[in-house]
């Protein structure tokens, strides 16, 4: 049984982070100077390599634990441990380098360098991995498991209940409720639990049966009761979990902070308001922007003198879209369709056999170049490479009053590819659904998205059978 060890496995990660580092290491140095065949005193000893390993594996271990990696992550997502790994190995090389520029020592192998940093992240991710699929497999078998009980069986008890039921591999079991209105079972008929008794029975239950939490799923009225339930639990040195009974109207994941004495949550939790984010995300921009400019600079050549064959008319389109703050901006394409008075474009969907395009506007519509442009509007820092799709103003203030939450996609830079487009909501689709995913995206961001959905729109999302 693992049960009751988990200290002892978080632990036993330092050990074996440190030890996969060091794997890393000697991989990194026999290809960089034994399989490239060095010439044998061209280079610093391993001795000199060796002691600056150490250097930055006790930095990621000690990074590591500041950002709670080792800290019980059962019920996490394996994205966010792998970010979480990303971070703290990006750390440490920053780091380490910033070391090795004070000290004046330059003659460490930048080939080296880069090895040893993808192969101390992959191999650390890779075990991390097995083992994480190792648990949960151990988990959906009966070992390792934990014991909860739910204080209330109303929607807010049988929801969680439920989402545990799909989720063996969390290894957390109910052993039943405590509700003060409610008798029998909850669940169906194959899997349910027994209403064990009433809020005042709590400390005889945590004395008879075998419970790791108590999770607090009643209604806000009965808010004035939980500060009695918390202190029973925590005097037998339980885990108390709340689930609000105002959840639905909070982020998926919520941020606290404090005013003075006092805990406010941020109802909207927005990872690119954070300084280094931004400058990162910044960063990226501008250098993919103009990578994607350069080498497809034939490209915007071939379509520009195919849009000016086909048609008469400027090469370039714009037109005014709504961006970051609700800040309106130009947003630049390749003219796909004829000529027509300004107001009809801004206020008018493009439909299926639209007779305003050309030919040719038809094919860059389908295979989106004709939103290539837009990467101008990316390096002018109107626009993100990612990010929620940016709407006409007559538009906006039409979806603002229909689509609740809609004004929200505006807290970041809008993109020329994002979450909502990638997962089949572009064109003429649900835009309730676009914007689901649009907060999705904004509340849940991190680099590996980013790359996640740039990956997803290069491998199937450039062309479209909505995009008229």
């Amino acid at each position: 049984m693992v049960r009751g060890k988990e200290r002892f496995l978080t632990k036993l990660y330092v050990g074996i982070d440190f030890l996969f580092i060091q794997a890393a290491f000697f991989v990194a140095w026999f290809f960089r100077f034994a399989l490239v065949g060095v010439q044998e005193g061209s280079h610093l000893p391993l001795v000199n390599y060796y002691f600056w390993n150490l250097n930055y594996s006790v930095t990621y271990i000690m990074i590591a634990f500041i950002i709670s990696l080792y800290a019980p992550k059962r019920k996490n997502k394996f994205s966010l441990e792998v970010a979480k790994l990303f971070q703290a190995h990006l750390f440490s090389m920053f780091i380490l380098l910033s070391v090795l520029f004070v000290v004046k020592n330059v003659n460490i192998s930048r080939l080296f360098l880069i090895l040893y940093f993808i192969l101390s992240l992959v191999f650390v991710i890779l075990y991390r991995y097995v083992v994480k699929q190792g648990l949960r497999n151990l988990r959906s078998k009966g070992y390792n498991k934990q014991f909860i009980l739910i204080l209330g069986a109303g929607s807010l008890g049988k929801e969680y209940f439920n989402n545990l039921v799909k989720h063996p591999e969390y290894g957390l079991e109910v052993i039943g409720f405590l509700d003060d209105n409610r008798v029998g079972n909850v669940g169906s008929e194959k899997i349910n639990r027994p209403i064990l008794g009433k809020l005042v029975n709590l400390k005889q239950i945590l004395s008879e049966k075998i419970i790791d939490e108590v999770v607090i799923a009643l209604p806000l009225k009965l808010f004035p009761k939980y500060k009695e339930i918390i202190k029973v639990c925590e005097k037998t040195g339980l885990r108390v979990s709340i689930i609000p009974d105002f959840h639905d109207i909070l982020p998926t994941t919520p941020y606290f902070e404090r005013f003075g004495d006092l805990p406010l949550i941020n109802v909207r939790d927005v990872p690119l308001d954070e300084f280094v984010n931004r400058i990162f995300k910044r960063a990226f921009d501008i250098a993919f922007s103009i990578i994607v400019l350069i080498v497809l600079s034939p490209l915007f050549l071939f379509i520009a003198i195919g849009v000016k064959v086909s048609s008469s008319g400027p090469i370039f389109f714009k037109q005014e879209r709504v961006g970051l703050n609700r800040r309106p901006f130009y947003m630049y394409k390749f003219r796909s369709m004829r000529h027509v008075q300004e107001h009809i474009s801004n206020t008018k969907w493009t439909v299926e056999n639209d007779p305003r395009r050309t030919k040719f506007g038809t094919f860059i519509r389908m295979t989106s170049l004709d939103e290539l442009p837009q990467f101008f509007n990316v390096l002018k820092g109107d626009m993100s490479v990612v990010g929620p799709r940016p709407e006409r103003p007559f538009f906006v203030e039409q979806f603002k009053e229909e689509v609740p939450k809609y004004m929200m996609k505006h807290q970041v830079r809008p993109g020329i590819t994002g979450w909502a487009q990638v997962s089949g909501f572009r064109g003429d689709t649900s835009i309730k659904g676009r914007i689901d995913h649009d907060i999705y995206y904004i509340e849940n961001w991190t680099f590996q998205f980013d790359i996640k959905i740039i990956l997803m729109t290069m491998t199937n999302g450039l062309t479209n059978k909505n995009a008229y």
